[in-house]
């Protein structure tokens, strides 16, 4: 209950102070200097498990246990995410028997009898039991073989797409790439005029050479001339864009390939949960009666429960 208390705006403030506090300490900004990495042994044995039982302090005759330490540092990772890692075990420590000894004075006082207090608690509970059913009930229970057949639905949906391999010389006026359009035209060679002319510092020294890309990568101007070219022409006009005025050649034209599995698979699986969530929570709230005497506020409710 503490661990849950400490998520309140008041006492988040006041353990982030604290922590603060203790990272900006002069001592321990000293013991923070990196120590010399010890050589790797590959010898060396695995840690043994801890037994999350165990205690490692009590407060007040309490037990504070492994397993506490555990979550302390998890639901508070953001306030020791400046300590190194060395230093994070004991601020986590610190920050439980500060949680524990603040709450026992809150009961003492009675403020967990209050009405605010107890409606706050209530909402974190079913805030805390809404997370443990999603990941024991959506989470947990996601395949692999869910995640590769979402990626495999995406891939056959995606539209195929062309992506291109283009040069270009980039010049400050129009003047400048209609005279090197007429070089071109009198048989000169784009990749030497480009190394020549161009303004653009990545094309200097290899032709203008832009590499593969796909559509809407480039400013509107450039993609649009790019893209209605034949292979192996070059543009005829010059294009001009928010950068000067372009002379553009396509070298050549490949349908773009879908990203692999593994380069996507986190998003594949981010996918499944948020539809098997969301199907869920349809089919919960199809079965509660939900209540909503405002009309105004209740057709917003139902505009948003429909783009669901």
């Amino acid at each position: 209950m503490s661990l849950l208390f400490s998520r309140a705006s008041l006492a988040s403030l006041g353990l982030a102070l604290g922590l603060s506090a203790l990272c900006l300490s002069p001592s321990m900004a000293q013991e923070a200097a990196p120590a010399p990495a010890a050589p790797a042994d590959a010898a060396t044995p695995a840690a043994a498990p801890v037994d999350p039982n165990t205690v490692i302090a009590t407060v007040n005759g309490q037990p504070l246990t492994e397993a506490d330490l555990v979550l302390a540092e998890g639901e508070l990772s953001q306030q020791f995410a400046q300590l190194p890692p060395e230093q994070r075990r004991a601020a986590a420590l610190s920050a439980a028997i500060e949680i524990r000894v603040m709450a026992a004075q809150a009961v003492t006082t009675g403020l967990d009898k209050d009405p605010d207090f107890q409606r706050r608690m209530a909402f974190l509970q079913q805030r805390a039991l809404h997370g443990e059913m999603v990941e024991k009930g959506v989470v947990d229970k996601v395949t692999d073989a869910e995640v590769r057949a979402r990626y495999d639905q995406e891939i056959a949906n995606t539209p195929p797409v062309n992506e291109v391999h283009a040069r270009h010389i980039l010049v400050k006026t129009k003047e400048e790439a209609e005279a090197i359009i007429k070089q071109l035209d009198g048989g000169a060679d784009f990749q030497k005029l480009a190394n020549e002319h161009t303004s653009d510092p990545s094309g200097k020294s290899n032709g203008g050479d832009l590499g593969w890309f796909g559509p809407g990568q480039m400013v509107p101007e450039f993609d649009k001339a790019a893209f209605a070219l034949d292979v192996g022409k070059y543009t005829e006009q010059p294009v001009q864009s928010q950068f000067g005025w372009h002379v553009i050649k396509l070298e050549d034209k490949r349908a773009k390939q879908p990203p692999a599995f593994d380069e996507v698979k986190d998003q594949a699986k981010q996918a499944v949960i948020r539809d098997k969530y969301f199907a869920m929570v349809k089919s919960l709230r199809a079965g509660a009666k939900v209540e909503i005497p405002d009309a105004k506020l209740k057709k917003a409710v139902d505009t948003l429960e429909s783009a669901k």
